[in-house]
């Protein structure tokens, strides 16, 4: 994955603005559950796993073992390791597992950090079993409209434009032997109201707002809580892809 640069307290940052909520997951439990049919015995591969909270919430879904690889120590040093959550150094180009180890590979709005996705492709396929699918949990190219932080801040528009599309990424794994068999938009609740939401934004601890001016991020905030105000029952609902390869 792409140089990461998190300190324990951006790490901190992350995991407080940005991870879902458990409860607000159930479509992306369900999907999951739908698309790869995880269970007790099932070795899980969490590639950019972050703070890990997906893969506390597979284990605890599936009964899952997870690997959960990232590269930032100071994220790493986050994830709650247990029998079931290994958290473990590596990259998506060098994962750090024996050849055809896993069951599944997760990877979890990480694409588009990734410098080279044929060779990230290739390394997944070395590491998983024949037939195995990959779950990627993304916002693509063109396919950002339902992002909150799109809404709110549409400065970000222009970089999700700038993120892999579904037909790039379909392209580079292909390379590698996958083919695609599902996209899949799902919604997840960020937090109950947009107020709720604006209390936890956190610049730091999002590429995408850190990119932004002051004035732009100012303005976007300003916007969050104006659309509150007008809507104080409204749910921070954003939608990503599920794009499933195999």
């Amino acid at each position: 994955m792409a140089e990461t640069t998190y300190d324990a307290a951006s790490a901190a940052a992350y995991r407080a603005a940005r991870e879902i909520p458990r409860e607000a997951l159930e479509a992306w439990r369900q999907a999951v559950a739908e698309e790869a049919a995880p269970g007790p015995g099932t070795t899980l591969l969490d590639v950019g796993a972050g703070t890990g909270g997906f893969a506390t919430a597979f284990h605890d879904w599936f009964g899952v073992r997870v690997l959960a690889v990232e590269p930032a120590p100071a994220m790493r040093a986050l994830i709650p390791a247990s029998d079931g959550v290994v958290p473990l150094d590596g990259r998506a180009d060098a994962l750090p597992v024996p050849d055809a180890s896993a069951e599944l590979a997760w990877l979890g709005s990480v694409v588009h950090h990734l410098p080279d996705l044929e060779a990230a492709a290739r390394e997944l396929r070395r590491v998983l079993r024949p037939g195995a699918p990959v779950l990627i949990r993304n916002t693509f190219a063109g396919r950002g409209r339902r992002d909150l932080r799109v809404r709110f801040f549409p400065e970000t528009a222009a970089m999700v434009d700038g993120y892999p599309s579904v037909e790039r990424v379909t392209e580079a794994f292909a390379t590698a032997g996958f083919r695609r068999t599902a996209l899949r938009e799902l919604p997840q609740q960020s937090a109950p109201t947009l107020a709720a939401w604006a209390d936890t934004l956190r610049r730091e601890a999002d590429s995408k707002l850190r990119a932004l001016t002051d004035d732009a991020w100012t303005s976007g905030l300003a916007a969050v809580r104006a659309a509150a105000a007008e809507h104080p029952t409204e749910p921070a609902v954003s939608w990503m892809d599920l794009l499933v390869l195999r």
